[in-house]
């Protein structure tokens, strides 16, 4: 692939600071594990300039990144809601189970109780 350059970058980011703060920001998503779009075997910063160029990697909005935001606090209040309701469902469960050993618990004593009646008349 071709040396990568600033102009490059340019002619898709419209000054030097915001290409700047996307490739810094690139760069700490590429670190942190996230996938790269392009496959080279450069180093991070290299990459995230390449994908810049290359128009795989661009900068969203204010409006934008709240309605991301917005939609991930969605996805992480349902995914909570699921699990609270399958953790009571687990307990209720639990509950029934621990209340039919105990019916069957008294059901045996009360059958004892009932033999040992039988043989004190006898």
């Amino acid at each position: 692939m071709a040396r990568v350059t600033v102009e490059d970058c340019l002619r898709r980011i419209d000054n030097r600071f915001s290409l700047v703060h996307l490739a810094a920001k690139r760069v700490r998503q590429l670190r942190e594990g996230a996938p790269p779009h392009l496959e080279v075997k450069n180093k991070e910063v290299v990459l995230a300039l390449r994908e810049i160029a290359s128009g795989d990697v661009y900068p969203v909005s204010a409006e934008e990144a709240e309605i991301e935001r917005a939609a991930a606090e969605e996805r992480e209040r349902a995914r909570i809601a699921q699990a609270v309701a399958e953790a009571e469902a687990q307990a209720r469960a639990a509950a029934a189970l621990s209340m039919d050993e105990d019916d069957e618990d008294d059901e045996e004593l009360e059958e004892e109780d009932n033999g040992d009646q039988g043989q004190d008349r006898g």
